[in-house]
């Protein structure tokens, strides 16, 4: 089994390694195509009015001067000898649950890889709160995931579906349980930008999460995270809201109106 690994946290990212020894423990042929610097929060963003560098790193590892989903195109269309079996896109430092999947990186490769027709997976490790100095527990990734990985394989996917899997901001002999969950979603407001000002009085903004206390609702990816389980929730691109179609197709189907006088 080919393994074709990428990340958004970049080439040299913890997670990354984390994620070559899962990946070695179900495959000798493993080859990583991963961001050369890191590019979280970019989504299913491609490179298209810049050229893209690739620097080789040996025989089966390249970064490349892009996006998650351009190491994905890049890896697929040129620097493999074949397309790959599986593609595992990680381990991420900090989980990806609820909204984050729409603008994850790490997410993003794993639907880049299923653009193409290849299974494709996203891991994340969550974390106590997101600090430089937070030292994820990626201990409880790699005892895990190689197992959760092995079932998933064995059983069939329906078309356009990618797994994504969080482990929880625990040590292995703390976890007691796998969930399979639905994606969730936080308060509104969630998301802000902090203003600052820079040494010569110009303001400059981060975008940063509020991080408040949120109940989340049972049987979601983030009740999951809060409770201390691992998450395997099957995402998949159809962003239709087929409800809304059945009620729009009874005022806008069929000729279209004309323009308002004005």
């Amino acid at each position: 089994m080919r393994i074709l690994l990428t990340n958004d946290d970049g080439i040299e990212a913890e997670g990354l390694a984390c994620l070559e020894r899962i990946a070695r423990t179900l495959s000798d042929d493993v080859w990583v195509v991963a961001p050369h610097e890191e590019q979280s929060g970019k989504g299913r963003g491609m490179t298209l009015t810049e050229p893209l560098r690739v620097n080789r790193f040996g025989d089966k590892r390249f970064s490349v001067t892009g996006t998650p989903t351009d190491c994905i195109v890049l890896a697929v269309g040129d620097l493999l000898p074949e397309k790959p079996d599986l593609v595992l896109s990680g381990v991420n430092r900090g989980h990806n649950v609820g909204e984050d999947c729409s603008y994850s990186g790490t997410v993003a490769g794993a639907l880049q890889g299923m653009a193409f027709g290849i299974r494709s997976i996203a891991l994340s490790q969550s974390l106590e709160r997101y600090h430089d100095d937070v030292s994820p527990h990626w201990d409880t990734a790699e005892a895990f995931a190689p197992a959760i990985i092995s079932r998933l394989l064995a059983e069939t996917w329906e078309p356009g579906v990618v797994m994504n899997l969080n482990f929880p901001a625990r040590s292995p002999e703390t976890v007691t349980e796998v969930e399979v969950t639905v994606q969730g979603f936080r308060g509104i407001g969630e998301m802000h930008a902090v203003k600052r000002t820079d040494m010569r009085g110009r303001d400059y903004y981060w975008m940063s999460f509020r991080g408040a206390k949120q109940d989340h609702a049972p049987g979601t990816d983030l009740r999951a995270m809060d409770d201390g389980k691992i998450s395997v929730t099957p995402l998949h691109i159809d962003l239709t809201h087929k409800p809304s179609v059945h009620d729009l197709k009874a005022v806008l189907g069929g000729a279209p109106p004309k323009a308002l006088a004005g």
